[in-house]
């Protein structure tokens, strides 16, 4: 398994991560955790590394164990408006605002961030492998999207996205192609390749 490390200097560092920049459809989320200085777990790791089983077992065990932490939903008409990028930023910065400890660091997974109030923080790729609270964000902000995308499935089935949660696999884009679009879908994205004629 990765080694996962804290900056030992920052007693309060919060982890922030990102998930479904990705989808056709539905919000990107983020999530903001500190953790303790001494939290360990064996199974902890980044988000796609894991099953769904794990991933769901671990969610209480980091609500219940971190010091603080937070997730943010924005939503698909706002990604349109402001381009994904942004609002996986904007999605970041909702959770950090969200906590009831103030962090004095701020690890984020990728190479892309603004900063945050006047909070030093870094940008690390690939950092929810490396990282205990990126990792745990991760988890967080993967499994409080899926269980949004399985709610709305009940409204739209045809989709399948308790399954595919809006990422653009073959079922989810001949869905499209045979459906359309509903309100949940991202207008700016390209939601079939472009052999194919989607009238929006």
């Amino acid at each position: 398994m990765t080694l996962k490390i804290q900056f030992s200097s920052f007693e309060l560092e919060c982890g922030t991560d990102e998930a479904g920049r990705g989808c056709l459809a539905g919000p990107v989320t983020a999530a903001a955790v500190i953790l303790p200085s001494k939290f360990n777990n064996t199974i902890l790791n980044d988000s796609k590394q894991l099953s769904e089983k794990n991933r769901n077992l671990l969610r209480p065990i980091i609500e219940t164990e971190a010091l603080s932490f937070a997730v943010q939903h924005i939503s698909e008409t706002e990604i349109d408006s402001i381009n994904i990028l942004n609002a996986s930023i904007k999605a970041m910065h909702g959770s950090i605002s969200q906590l009831k400890i103030n962090p004095n660091y701020i690890v984020v997974d990728g190479n892309k961030f603004k900063p945050y109030k006047s909070i030093p923080h870094k940008t690390i790729i690939k950092g929810d492998s490396k990282f205990l609270n990126i990792a745990a964000a991760s988890i967080l902000a993967k499994t409080y999207r899926d269980a949004y995308m399985e709610q709305i499935h009940e409204e739209f089935p045809m989709y399948n996205w308790k399954q595919n949660k809006g990422y653009p696999t073959k079922e989810h884009r001949a869905a499209i192609q045979k459906y359309g679009i509903t309100k949940y879908h991202r207008k700016s994205f390209r939601l079939l390749p472009e052999q194919y004629r989607l009238d929006i």
